[in-house]
């Protein structure tokens, strides 16, 4: 496959594609995946839409008020001026960009675009020596940070990183901003130019980069938000999921902008906080996993949700129970989905009179999907087997051998265990390696262990997901302590405050059990399904 001409001066991203024997066979079945050889999903997103609709209509809402698409597109091109005039971003560098969900982090991220830099959000709970790991990786050369988490950065110390912050003091980026011209000429990037860098832990320590282009952002909304939520412009959009997550910067950016809707972000989307925006926002599409579906049953009697009418749920399995409970309780059949990083977002889902409770669903329009044994030949419906996907994005991690691992025969493989029933509808049965899932987040057992055998007094470690009735899973490491440590409530403590200083909080262990030895095999391989089964 021949990529387009280039828009970039900075060539990394490119250069550090798999090599093209190793993509997956992508797919354009649909005619609105047919996308110009030029396209700047920014200009797609916020320009196109400001002429199609107007400059008039709300496009974001934050706690301190609401943004016009037109208030959007003048401040993301004075923002893009201050990135290349002030900061020197020329086209293909990585600029990282750092903070909660806000309507000035969506601002940073198109303008960033515009610009022609290739977007790595992150999520602000990393801490240095992560941020450091992925600043290495992408080569970044450019930050724009939350002023409330420039410590962090600041204490990654990543050599020649030239850092703006925003919401802060006099000097960041909307003083510059302020005194910036709009109309800013957006660099006409190709459709296969790389537009972002999704970081994905996987079930290492050593964290993926996952390569999208400018048509691949576009083209999650051209599949599944078109064919299955089917949103509107007088939509209004809000959920819990990060912009750092491509589940969460689908479902409030790059869907809602694609038809001229609204979408309200949130910096903390606890329930309760959901609950408030969509009574006061009128909220009709939330996304959510099923952990804050559940959590939000039981505050329903006094919630005015009667604004709702698309509830999307994916980041973990959909029981039937939860399902059939949401839709006791509001009317509204949950919509479920199953999607990946490396995909960008989901491809196999289900809305309306084709729901089917526990099932995931069906390959998205645009998308094929296929059940397979380790060889990659197909199993036949009613047998579990590995999910494999095709569509017209898929897996391109930067320059990771693990690219042959996840890409197979064209095929992109999840690391799901599937069934497929005799109608074509996908069933979730499993992980097929040691991912832990846990409220809507992944988290590499790997990592969480790296980072508790760095606690002095711990010989060996082992984690696990284990069941949890909230969350879905829950971390639980299960540690060998050497002869100098007491088995106390306040080692554990110690030791779980510890790893919450080292890694983004999420990942620490919730549950710590001391053992006298791990279980191996006669190899010396941890057994983890023992682990797993004594829970």
């Amino acid at each position: 496959m021949d990529l387009s001409p280039s828009a970039y001066v900075d060539t990394f991203a490119r250069d550090n594609l798999p090599p093209v024997d190793q993509w997956p066979e992508l797919t354009a079945t649909l005619p609105e995946l047919r996308y110009p050889q030029k396209v700047n999903c920014a200009v797609e997103l916020l320009d196109h839409t400001v002429e199609r609709l107007g400059r008039q209509r709300r496009c974001l809402v934050g706690t301190g008020g609401s943004w016009t698409y037109g208030e959007v597109q003048d401040e993301v091109d004075r923002v893009a001026r201050v990135l290349v005039e002030d900061f020197g971003v020329v086209p293909g560098n990585r600029v990282l960009l750092r903070g909660p969900n806000s309507p000035y982090l969506v601002v940073c991220w198109l303008a960033i675009l515009k610009a022609g830099g290739v977007v790595v959000t992150v999520l602000p709970a990393l801490r240095s020596g992560e941020l450091a790991t992925v600043a290495e990786l992408a080569r970044v050369s450019h930050a724009v940070c939350d002023a409330r988490f420039v410590e962090d950065l600041n204490a990654a110390e990543v050599e020649g990183l030239r850092t703006v912050t925003y919401g802060g003091a006099a000097g960041d980026l909307e003083t510059r901003s302020a005194a910036k011209e709009t109309g800013f000429p957006a660099v006409e990037t190709a459709a296969d130019d790389v537009s972002l860098i999704a970081f994905t832990s996987g079930t290492t320590g050593r964290p993926k980069g996952c390569m999208h282009f400018h048509r691949d952002v576009l083209a999650i909304a051209d599949t599944f938000s078109r064919h299955v939520l089917r949103p509107g412009p007088d939509d209004v959009f809000a959920g819990s999921p990060p912009l750092a997550f491509t589940f969460g910067l689908g479902a409030l950016v790059v869907f809602p902008m694609r038809v001229g809707a609204a979408s309200v972000l949130l910096e903390k989307a606890t329930g309760d906080a959901l609950l408030g925006a969509i009574r006061e926002h009128r909220v009709s599409v939330l996304f959510t996993a099923p952990t804050a579906y559940r959590g939000l049953l039981g505050a329903l009697d006094h919630a005015d949700i009667s604004s709702l009418r698309r509830c999307v749920s994916a980041g973990e399995h959909l029981d039937p129970d939860t399902w059939r409970a949401w839709h006791r309780a509001t009317g509204i059949g949950l919509i479920d989905g199953i999607g990946a990083t490396e995909m960008l977002h989901i491809f196999i889902s289900a809305a309306d009179e084709y729901v089917r409770p526990g099932a995931t669903g069906v390959p998205v329009p645009g998308f094929t999907a296929s059940i397979v044994d380790v060889t990659g030949a197909a199993v036949p419906d009613g047998e579990p087997g590995l999910l494999a996907v095709r569509g017209p994005v898929g897996c391109r991690y930067l320059a990771d051998e693990r690219q042959r691992d996840y890409v197979r025969n064209g095929w992109n493989l999840t690391g799901d265990t599937y069934v497929r029933d005799g109608d074509g509808y996908f069933w979730f049965r499993s992980r097929a390696d040691d991912l832990i899932v846990s409220a809507g987040y992944n988290i590499a057992a790997a990592e969480v262990e790296e980072a508790v055998l760095h606690w002095p007094g711990v010989a060996e470690t082992a984690v696990v997901g284990v069941p949890d009735p909230v969350r879905g899973q829950a971390v639980k490491a299960f540690v060998v302590l050497d002869d100098t440590v007491p088995v106390t409530g306040e080692t554990e403590a110690e030791l779980q405050e510890f790893v919450r200083s080292r890694i983004a909080p999420y990942k620490a262990p919730r549950v710590v059990e001391f053992i006298a030895a791990l279980p191996r095999t006669p190899t010396g391989k941890v057994q983890r399904f023992k682990l797993r089964d004594q829970g």
